[in-house]
């Protein structure tokens, strides 16, 4: 073997021993991935974050996904003829759009499912409406009525449980039951954080279309790598904060709050963006904890 190739070699050795500390701390807890954004829909980076789900389960962790699917939605309701609407950030649900919806996130959900079996791990794939998961309640946006929109209200988990003592790897879409049985819609983000509280996840990781949070949105320089809930109230209150972020660090810090130890909020357009930030002392995106939690990163993570 050349001095380059034993070099690369050590290299890669490194890489794993790096990642042991890690590996021995989360093995057998739970992590919740919400995948969504570019993720979803570029093929090559699709492909690697599922081998970077199945790689997690296969290192002894216990991953469940949950997924969105609102760039295929709105694709598909423009094939019908109809035009997306949005308040508020969030997409109006009539009644076609909720059976498009539901048909769209459940052909997204049997095609991660198939990913996930072919690098040979067992996968389920299943709506919040299977066992009663997720109950919901009519969500409304700033009072304005926006359809068939649920707001958790309950998470049953047993269904969830099940599968993770047989050892699959849950795949879930967001569609819940009302008390009247009628399917509503539920934003990813908030399913994702409602499952990880019930499920007392020692992780919940947002894939998104940005780095992470910054401190100022146009200086790319002040990327946070690692917040409080306390600091992350702050720069709620500070007003710097806003777009899609506002409701998503909003839910990082419900789901801390309820159990969760660490949230994470990453980047899916970087390849292998869940074992950068799980496995590696520096991270790429940002870590989300409470104020006394153990800082298991490097001092400068």
């Amino acid at each position: 073997m050349s001095a380059k190739d034993m070099t690369e070699e050590l290299m890669k050795a490194q890489v794993l021993v790096e990642a042991l500390p890690y590996i021995q701390k989360f093995n057998r807890k739970i992590i919740v991935v919400k995948y969504g954004g570019s993720a979803m829909v570029d093929e090559e980076l699709k492909r690697k974050v599922i081998q970077d789900v199945v790689l997690l389960k296969l290192v002894g962790f216990k991953p469940i996904i949950v997924h969105g699917g609102g760039k295929e939605i709105s694709k598909w309701v423009e094939k019908s003829g109809m035009t997306p609407e949005f308040k508020n950030g969030l997409r109006v649900t009539d009644e076609p759009t909720m059976e498009i919806a539901e048909m769209v996130l459940n052909k997204v959900n049997k095609s991660l499912v198939s990913m996930i079996e072919q690098l040979g791990v067992k996968a389920c794939g299943i709506s919040g409406k299977d066992g009663g998961m997720l109950k919901v309640e009519k969500k409304y946006s700033k009072g304005e009525d926006i359809g068939y929109v649920g707001e958790v209200t309950d998470v049953d988990t047993t269904l969830i449980e099940s599968l993770l003592k047989d050892d699959f790897l849950p795949v879930i879409c967001p569609i819940g039951y009302d008390d009247d049985f009628h399917a509503y819609n539920i934003n990813a983000d908030d399913a994702a954080c409602a499952i990880a509280r019930a499920v007392n996840a020692e992780k919940l990781a947002f894939l998104t279309d940005i780095e992470g949070v910054y401190k100022d949105f146009d200086d790319k320089d002040s990327l946070i790598s690692e917040l409080s809930t306390s600091e992350a109230r702050t720069l709620l209150e500070s007003g710097t904060i806003g777009g899609g972020m506002l409701p998503k660090l909003n839910n990082c810090i419900d789901a801390i709050e309820h159990g969760v130890s660490r949230v994470h909020i990453l980047d899916g357009r970087i390849p292998h963006c869940l074992l950068l930030e799980i496995f590696t002392n520096k991270g790429v995106g940002t870590a989300i904890l409470s104020d006394d939690a153990e800082k298991f990163f490097d001092s400068d993570k």
